[in-house]
């Protein structure tokens, strides 16, 4: 009984999960690589120096503070993390691993295209690639939402670890799409940037919700979305460009994220509860 519950556990082995398993170490370590580069290690240009300094926390009323790229660290080690164990002989063959672990290696690749992109290439091709990136990690999250975890390591090195990654992305591309249209749009637009900014976080507290509700309250999203956003806030509260409605606005946004993502949970686990009791009592 045991030896066919645990072959029901661990399907067969195939030669795609190890090419899968390089092909997450592989993306990886181009992932660091890029960051290396884009952080000015390799010599070159930091990204807050590049393309003309419009991807820098003064650049728009929606840049988060420079103390907000921090979050990369943490994104990296959780990477890092997850590609270890997905290497591991007892994950090889998991229907999970297998379901994800190739989309997971294309945001790695992707997340390093955008910092080479920032730095080799041009503003609006950066915006290119980092739409590229929040719809690989959509998706990718998406999958993940609909298959459960099944234990500690899938919830912190996967599921943790993709929202972690999605949340930050989130407003990440709304700042990088805002630097581009700030160099495009008239002169005159700028006169309006704290109405164009308000408006815009009012579309980011719907993508905060809608997450929350997708994910049935997921917190890693929300954590790094609000970190983002109370950036934000303290950049124009203490920085230039100087914007105490857009400052009120990322608050406001936080609330109603965090908000909404602990009502989805707290009705989420009520409905799990009820569904657990009803199987018991039909028992």
């Amino acid at each position: 009984m045991s030896t066919t519950a645990h072959h029901a556990a661990r399907p067969p082995q195939k030669s795609s999960d190890l090419v899968r398993q390089i092909a997450v170490i592989s993306a990886v370590v181009f992932m660091i690589i890029a960051a290396m580069v884009g952080t000015g290690l390799f010599g070159g240009t930091n990204v807050r120096d590049l393309q003309g300094g419009a991807l820098d926390a003064d650049s728009t009323v929606l840049a988060p503070g420079t103390q907000a790229f921090s979050i990369w660290s943490v994104i990296y080690l959780f990477m890092i993390g997850y590609t270890i164990w997905q290497a591991l002989p007892a994950q090889r063959s998991r229907d999970r691993q297998r379901l994800v672990g190739w989309w997971i290696a294309l945001t790695a690749v992707l997340n390093g295209g955008w910092l080479l992109a920032a730095q080799f290439t041009t503003l609006p091709l950066t915006v290119v690639a980092i739409v590229a990136l929040l719809a690989a990690l959509g998706w990718t999250f998406h999958l993940l939402v609909r298959s459960r975890p099944q234990s500690v390591g899938d919830r912190l090195l996967m599921d943790a670890t993709v929202g972690l990654h999605l949340g930050w992305v989130s407003l990440a591309t709304v700042a990088n799409v805002t630097a581009w249209l700030s160099r495009t749009v008239p002169e005159s637009w700028g006169m309006q940037a704290d109405v164009w900014g308000v408006a815009v976080l009012v579309l980011v507290a719907a993508v905060g919700v809608g997450i929350a509700a997708f994910s049935r309250g997921r917190p890693s999203p929300i954590i790094a979305l609000s970190w983002g956003l109370a950036w934000v806030a303290i950049a124009r509260t203490t920085d230039q460009p100087h914007s105490t409605p857009v400052a009120i606005a990322a608050i406001a946004v936080i609330v109603v994220v965090v908000a909404g993502a602990a009502v989805t949970a707290w009705r989420s686990n009520g409905r799990e509860h009820r569904g657990i009791l009803r199987r018991t009592r039909t028992a």
